[in-house]
């Protein structure tokens, strides 16, 4: 039986915390399914299609742990995971904050099905206090973000605020 697990997210953009946990979720898993999160509501900065490529391109030297797949999805994570088969949703923590939050949505997902398994991973130290929102301030507000990104993300980035 092929193992699936679900990286849920908006990833706007990706950043070294989800790559490390990504990198640590394809050990437990055969195929992992990164699923892109549309959601206007947020108001990303990068559209949809760009962030699918970002991941794609960063995610590629992973995939011969695991089987990677990359693509969007709307609507809710229960729905989508039942529709690609997964077993595990893969969540990564970084603080007490988001364990609250984690925990009350795992709750919820295990009302819907609880055939599916949420794998909390805690964020390496080095990346605790990284998260999207603050990687893209620190860009606009013209810092260096060198050390939270890829190079190639950085690049995007940096010519997405008109600093590139």
């Amino acid at each position: 039986m092929t193992r699936v697990g679900l990286y849920p997210g908006t990833f706007d953009p990706i950043h070294n915390g989800h790559t490390d946990i990504i990198g640590r979720a394809v050990k437990l898993v055969d195929k992992l399914v990164i699923g892109v999160a549309i959601n206007a509501g947020k108001g990303p900065l990068f559209d949809l299609d760009e962030r699918v490529a970002l991941l794609r391109e960063a995610t590629e030297p992973l995939s011969d742990r695991a089987e990677i797949i990359v693509q969007p999805f709307e609507g809710l994570l229960m729905h989508y995971a039942r529709e690609i088969g997964a077993q595990v949703i893969v969540r990564g923590l970084r603080a007490v904050a988001d364990f609250e939050y984690e925990f009350q949505m795992t709750a919820m997902n295990q009302q819907l099905d609880r055939e599916v398994e949420t794998v909390f991973l805690m964020a390496d130290p080095r990346h605790q206090a990284i998260s999207s929102k603050l990687v893209k301030e620190i860009a606009v507000l013209g810092g260096d973000i060198s050390k939270f990104v890829s190079p190639t993300i950085k690049e995007a980035l940096l010519a997405k605020v008109g600093r590139g």
